[in-house]
């Protein structure tokens, strides 16, 4: 059972106004509810590699970087919120699981290309992601295009949380199986796709429209 707990409204306020000991506070208070929430979703075909305290790790990141965003200042607005953001996070845990089930072999990148930076065969890698976050409006010289590609999304990746720069890293320009890529982030393969999914939301947000890096090629 999940207790009701009343909230200071200057807690919500200084949370929305970016003091993180504040967001703390109003996850401690109000998290078990939104994870309650998740519990009773999870389909039981997918409890061994996903569980609720997976979905509410990226929801708390999600609400750490996303919190200024908040109009509402009531309590049920911030459970609502906080709640929708782990249902969220959940649909791409089961979109990605189910893909799992019948995975794409041309999403595989070979190895070959997967080595060498701006310069070498990981452009390839690079710019496929790219097209895959939609900041791409044409196919452009993958060669002329090596180094601003390179650049350009090695800045974004810093400026994203670490656990999401990583999962991008081993599954989009690696190649990584989602089995492989839990591995080595000591996570579940439900919490990897969770991860690259938001990893994703983030890098659109930070790299902008494609024609900031494809239009002078076209």
């Amino acid at each position: 059972m999940v207790c009701e707990t009343s909230t200071d409204p200057s807690l919500m306020e200084r949370a929305v106004a970016g003091d993180a000991g504040a967001l703390r506070d109003l996850l401690m208070l109000h998290g078990g509810r939104a994870r309650a929430v998740v519990m009773m979703r999870i389909d039981r075909r997918w409890r061994a590699v996903l569980d609720e305290d997976d979905v509410m790790q990226v929801a708390y990141m999600e609400a750490f970087l996303h919190i200024h965003q908040l109009t509402a200042r009531e309590e049920r607005s911030f459970v609502a919120w906080l709640t929708r953001i782990a249902e969220n996070a959940l649909r791409d845990a089961v979109r990605g699981l189910t893909r799992d089930k019948r995975p794409d072999p041309a999403r595989r990148v070979p190895a070959h290309a997967l080595v060498g930076g701006a310069g070498g065969g990981g452009s390839h890698s690079q710019v496929a992601l790219l097209e895959l976050l939609g900041v791409t409006t044409s196919t452009p010289s993958r060669v002329a295009m090596a180094h601003e590609v390179a650049a350009s999304l090695e800045d974004a990746l810093e400026r994203v949380p670490a656990d999401y720069a990583t999962v991008v890293r081993l599954y989009d320009l690696q190649g990584l199986a989602p089995a492989e890529v839990a591995g080595r982030m000591g996570r579940s393969i439900g919490a990897v796709h969770m991860l690259r999914a938001r990893a994703h939301d983030r890098l659109r947000e930070e790299m902008g429209c494609g024609s900031r890096f494809f239009s002078r090629w076209e």
